[in-house]
């Protein structure tokens, strides 16, 4: 068997002691060679909130080493809270996981700094890069020549009236990649694979709380990265999983979901507006205040991603199934446990419901995933 990398999904510990955050999943993530993240929040003493940031969560320094002691090697902060609490803080939160051994992806002090790719070498000398980038942006999130922030894939977002002549019916809804910035990509994916055997690319994207639908953009980029070299595509930020697909043989995971994430709820922020908007996207979504994960009952289901490596190229893809409860625990299930089979028939739907033909086979405890043919 070839050496282990394991994606999760997001990231955002906010307890007093962090470490209880992965006390299920620990000696699973310890297990592989390289094990990858996507961060939510920020690592940091003190930070200045910026007005944009709708839930903005200042996570302490400690949470930097906890990570580490976890088992993560890799993590992206391209997403949209990267800046919640100012630049100053992003750039102490990216010397925190330095320091403990973490490399950061995604973002930096520039734009140069943000579309780097960190390489890893397995042990039996696989070179294995990733790349990070990030379409849910808050104003000035985005870094630029002389800016903080994180890589940007831009989109643009018409809205197309369906009977002109019935104002205020429902309109079509159509996305598109921005063009600069998806080729920035390209040519960041082609650099890598002139230094990696292997292109793993991170996408902070899509219609958050939403089942299955998947916004046109998205599909776009997937297919950019694949043709440019990607040997597979990681999505982030919708909080639930979403559908998998198989493109030229390769895949693309359009959520993980989430996997330690706290997130308190008050009856004040509860009763907010910015709250109730996202609330109905949701079904069966109720606060629960005296809960760590105030996410809606799907996002209980989650997993990691698990690939196998060997001679330079992924020779396995699977999935381990998470189960989330009130405590925003992360824990791996088996296929003696019924909510193992229950992520396993949540994912196949909302892949179906996508338009993909995508076949999934349980095999020694994991979910290998591949096309039906």
């Amino acid at each position: 068997m070839g050496g282990i990398v394991l994606a999760a999904g997001d990231i955002a510990p906010d307890r007093s002691d962090p470490d209880s955050c992965f006390a299920a999943s620990a000696d699973l993530l310890r297990g592989a060679e390289i094990v990858f993240g996507q961060l939510e929040t920020s690592f940091a003493a003190s930070g200045t909130r910026l007005p944009q940031a709708r839930h903005a969560v200042l996570s302490s320094p400690a949470c930097a080493a906890a990570l580490a002691r976890a088992g993560f090697h890799v993590v992206s902060m391209a997403g949209n809270h990267c800046l919640d609490w100012g630049s100053e803080a992003l750039l102490e939160t990216i010397g925190h996981l330095e320091k403990a051994g973490i490399s950061v992806v995604g973002a930096g002090r520039d734009l140069a700094a943000a579309r780097r790719p960190v390489v890893r070498v397995m042990r039996d000398g696989t070179r294995v890069a990733f790349l990070a980038y990030c379409s849910i942006l808050p104003m000035g999130y985005w870094a630029e020549e002389r800016r903080a922030g994180c890589a940007p894939l831009r989109a643009h977002t018409v809205y197309e009236m369906v009977e002109h002549d019935q104002p205020g019916t429902p309109a079509r809804v159509q996305t598109f990649p921005h063009r600069d910035d998806l080729a920035a990509m390209v040519a960041d994916i082609r650099a890598a694979r002139a230094l990696a055997d292997v292109v793993i690319v991170s996408q902070h994207w899509g219609i958050h709380f939403v089942r299955a639908v998947l916004a046109d953009y998205q599909r776009d980029v997937a297919r950019a990265a694949i043709e440019a070299g990607a040997d597979a595509v990681l999505g982030h930020h919708a909080h639930i999983l979403k559908g998998v697909e198989i493109l030229q043989g390769k895949p693309v995971f359009y959520s993980l979901c989430n996997f330690a994430t706290d997130l308190r709820m008050t009856p004040e922020h509860a009763a907010r507006r910015s709250f109730r908007e996202i609330q109905v996207l949701a079904e069966g979504w109720e606060p629960d205040f005296d809960s760590l994960y105030n996410f809606p009952p799907a996002s209980r289901r989650s997993m990691l991603v698990r690939f196998e490596i060997a001679g330079g190229r992924i020779r396995e893809t699977a999935c381990l199934p998470l189960w989330i409860d009130r405590d925003a625990v992360p824990r791996p299930l088996d296929p003696g446990d019924a909510r193992f089979h229950d992520v396993v028939e949540y994912l196949r739907a909302v892949s179906a419901e996508a338009g993909f033909d995508t076949g999934f086979q349980i095999v020694d405890g994991r979910l290998v995933v591949g096309d039906r043919s």
